[in-house]
């Protein structure tokens, strides 16, 4: 299969996290404050990556041996400087809010909120009707009463294909399809082609929902389809 760039980004050796004002890059070997390149030794880069990508489990010490020096007898001595050389190129000095973070006796874990570059890009988007919501997927979204639809409303009203909703990018659009009892956005019929905006109301006949969207992603429940009150979640 070939490897596209947004994969080789994702990827686990070379995904990019973020975490205050810091991102590692693994890939090119580089952790960075805002636009500004720190150094670091190759150990010591290894086990920011490392405390990163497990935050926020904290990672014990025979693991965290076990990983940076597979096979090889070293002394406690060698993590505790590498974690000395994180603190100071990270100028981490906060007690009350520290970037690394000691569990004594344990071991050691990342304490800021860590970003993947798949999570910042990821935009989600779905509909919420009576009380559900529905998870929208990038293409086209028909809705409608027929069971093939991808958001299934089997409720009176709603046309067999009623509307549909197409995704692409950053551009999100309504379209009626032809049905009975129309779609409107708002107050207004839909006619043609409308571009929704998140929290738009929206009406499929008698049925009202809202359109809406983030970037964050969904952490209550979603559906793909929906019939009557059957929910699945995330």
């Amino acid at each position: 299969m070939k490897e596209t760039r947004e994969n080789r980004e994702n990827s686990p050796k070379s995904a990019v996290v973020r975490f205050g004002p810091f991102s590692i890059d693994a890939g090119q070997r580089r952790l960075l404050r805002g636009d500004v390149v720190l150094h670091l030794t190759p150990k010591a880069f290894d086990l920011l990556h490392l405390l990163a990508s497990e935050a926020p489990r904290v990672v014990s010490k025979p693991e965290l041996h076990e990983r940076l020096w597979p096979g090889t007898f070293v002394s406690d001595s060698s993590l505790t400087g590498l974690v000395k050389e994180l603190r100071r190129v990270l100028e981490d000095n906060d007690a009350d809010s520290p970037v690394i973070r000691t569990v004594h006796r344990v071991g050691y874990a990342c304490a800021q909120d860590v970003r993947s570059r798949r999570q910042e890009q990821r935009v989600w988007h779905w509909l919420v009707l009576r009380g559900r919501r529905l998870l929208l997927q990038q293409g086209e979204n028909v809705v409608g009463r027929d069971p093939a639809s991808d958001v299934w409303l089997d409720l009176p009203g709603v046309s067999r294909r009623h509307a549909r909703i197409v995704i692409e990018g950053s551009s999100v659009l309504l379209e009626d399809q032809g049905s009975k009892n129309g779609t409107t956005v708002g107050d207004v019929r839909v006619e043609t082609r409308v571009a929704l905006a998140d929290g738009d109301r929206i009406g499929f006949g008698s049925v009202a929902g809202v359109y809406r969207t983030a970037r964050a992603g969904m952490s209550t429940e979603t559906r793909g389809r929906s019939r009557g009150d059957d929910t699945t979640r995330d």
